[in-house]
């Protein structure tokens, strides 16, 4: 079993990260990611600028992890874009997996925000797209 110190000795710079906001939706997203379905991400930019996250960064990889804080999937950022959420397109909501279309992402996005004390209509986003590099197979 490899550990998070070894993963991120073989990924330099790594940033650890569970995905989502629930065991569920974790479960969820990570299962996309492993399928190919989900190649994209957002969230607000905001969580950057306040340092509750790290900003992705293109060509680095950062490793992502299960609700249990085990390591899942190793993911090499290919973009990263700041976009307003009202800007939001169909192209990358498909990208992103989990949504039907752009009016399900909003919604589901605007209640993720709004959870998070973060939404407004026009809030930046922050929308990367991503390739597997290593699936950790936890």
């Amino acid at each position: 079993m490899v550990t998070l110190a070894a993963a991120r000795a073989k990924y330099e710079g790594a940033f650890a990260y569970p995905v989502g906001d629930s065991a569920a939706l974790n479960a969820e997203i990570l299962a996309l990611m492993r399928s190919g379905v989900k190649t994209g991400t957002c969230d607000a930019w905001a969580i950057y600028v306040d340092g509750t996250e790290e900003l992705p960064v293109v060509g680095r990889v950062d490793i992502a992890l299960d609700w249990e804080g085990r390591l899942a999937l190793a993911t090499r950022t290919l973009t990263v874009e700041r976009i307003a959420f009202d800007k939001m397109d169909e192209v990358r909501v498909a990208q992103q997996g989990e949504f039907r279309d752009l009016a399900h992402w909003r919604l589901g996005y605007e209640a993720y925000l709004t959870r998070a004390g973060r939404f407004a209509p026009d809030v930046d986003m922050m929308f990367e797209r991503f390739e597997i590099v290593e699936d950790f197979g936890q």
